[in-house]
């Protein structure tokens, strides 16, 4: 099992994801080919209503707490209600450029 697909399952049991993306951006960084150390998520779920975004960030931390202990080096998170994901038109923003780390 890969750690996109750990990222996938332990977030769809842990939420009530009415939609969840999970992209490995690894590819975009100065890794080796293959690597599984950056991501973007994107979840909407009726768990983050009321809820501060540093709150809902921290639900997911919680629920990826071994991944994040160093098998990932970077999570970009965007989380939604379902109100908040409809004003989006349904979309994550774009993940900026890779500036290489020491730039």
């Amino acid at each position: 099992m890969t750690i996109q697909n750990d990222i996938e399952q332990k977030l769809a049991n842990g939420l009530q994801a009415q939609h969840l993306e999970v992209i490995n951006e690894s590819g975009n960084h100065n890794v080796p080919p293959g690597s599984e150390s950056h991501f973007k998520v994107t979840v909407v779920s009726p768990d983050f209503e009321g809820k501060t975004l540093i709150n809902r960030h921290r639900m997911i931390n919680k629920i990826l707490a071994e991944e994040l202990q160093g098998k990932i080096h970077a999570l970009a998170l965007h989380t939604y209600t379902e109100e908040e994901w409809n004003k989006t038109s349904n979309g994550s923003p774009m993940s900026p450029p890779c500036l290489g780390g020491g730039k």
